[in-house]
């Protein structure tokens, strides 16, 4: 298309890109592609590397809705309406995402896991990788874009992204995105990949406030999203206890005996596993087939809002007791 272009109006190899890049950002190369129904591979590899690499904001984002609008459904067929000739790999997203600074071996969130050379606020071209990623999840069924673990990786990626403080200004769309990205996955997939996504994640969390941000940046609008929230803060309070507890009674059961009116007792640490322990078992609803755990849940409920008295000046103290008490009335109300 580039050289037919090229001859069409009589362009030296120099202004090529300056004739491409206006009709980039005008929307017309959008407009010929759509027309012809293709994509070569020398139009689809400069836009993409635009999108991910520009330093100019206008080419980043008229790249960006290039690709979107390829990768846009326009009905329910079952393959994409545009044949693309290019696509990028897998490998080449990482290594962008790496090129941004971002950290695939972080042990903990103590710190930002986007790492730029001292630039305040997040990469410039990260807004346009969520979205391109969240368009290529929203073709799964046109065209599966991702292996199994490389989208176990993707919503790893997304979890962290979206805890990371540096990118707070991002959360609508890191919202979106990991919704996408938990979507991408089938039912049979999504069965075997969540728990395996919640250990890795729970495996590079704090044990302490941060790891609830970890669990609190999944929103639990959808069913995967609660069922990811809870399998997380469940691996999280495997690994806070040690190998003292392997199961979910076991859990329970250690939480009910600490003793709360001990004047030695972590109340922040209490805090930590109360909360925990409300997403952990408030957004699976099957906990609700097993009256067990429940009855477990209660008691410690109680121990936490009764034996912590409100002239009780811990740190914490008013925290732990004020949201155990809040916790048990919702649950009695239901």
């Amino acid at each position: 298309m580039s050289s037919e272009l090229n001859s069409l109006v009589e362009l030296t190899t120099e202004k090529v890109e300056t004739f491409l890049e206006g009709l980039l950002v005008n929307g017309w190369l959008s407009k010929l592609v759509n027309t012809h129904s293709y994509i070569e591979k020398s139009i689809a590899k400069w836009t993409f590397y635009l999108m991910l690499y520009s330093s100019k904001e206008e080419l980043r984002a008229s790249a960006c809705d290039f690709w979107c609008n390829i990768l846009s459904p326009r009905d329910k067929t079952e393959k994409l309406p545009i044949r693309i000739e290019w696509f990028p790999s897998y490998c080449e997203l990482r290594s962008a995402l790496k090129t941004y600074g971002f950290l695939f071996n972080y042990l903990s969130q103590t710190e930002s896991i986007i790492t730029n050379s001292g630039v305040r606020g997040p990469p410039k071209n990260i807004r346009a990788w969520i979205k391109f990623v969240a368009a290529c999840c929203c073709v799964r069924s046109k065209q599966p874009v991702f292996s199994a673990s490389e989208a176990e990786e993707l919503v790893e990626v997304a979890v962290f992204l979206s805890s990371d403080r540096q990118l707070e200004g991002l959360l609508v769309l890191l919202d979106e995105f990991v919704q996408s990205v938990i979507s991408y996955f089938t039912d049979e997939e999504w069965n075997n990949s969540c728990e395996k996504i919640a250990r890795s994640i729970s495996c590079r969390s704090p044990r302490d406030l941060n790891c609830l941000q970890t669990v609190e940046c999944i929103s639990g609008v959808s069913t995967r999203g609660n069922h990811l929230r809870s399998a997380i803060s469940y691996q999280i309070l495997l690994n806070c206890f040690d190998n003292k507890a392997s199961n979910e009674e076991e859990i329970l059961s250690f939480l009910i005996s600490i003793n709360v009116k001990d004047r030695s007792c972590d109340l922040f640490q209490m805090y930590i596993y109360l909360v925990l322990t409300e997403h952990w078992l408030l957004s699976n609803p099957m906990f609700e087939l097993k009256p067990v755990i429940y009855e477990m849940w209660g008691v410690y409920l109680r121990n936490c809002s009764c034996q912590i008295t409100s002239t009780d000046m811990r740190p914490y103290a008013s925290k732990v007791r004020t949201k155990a008490s809040y916790i048990l009335f919702g649950t009695t109300n239901k």
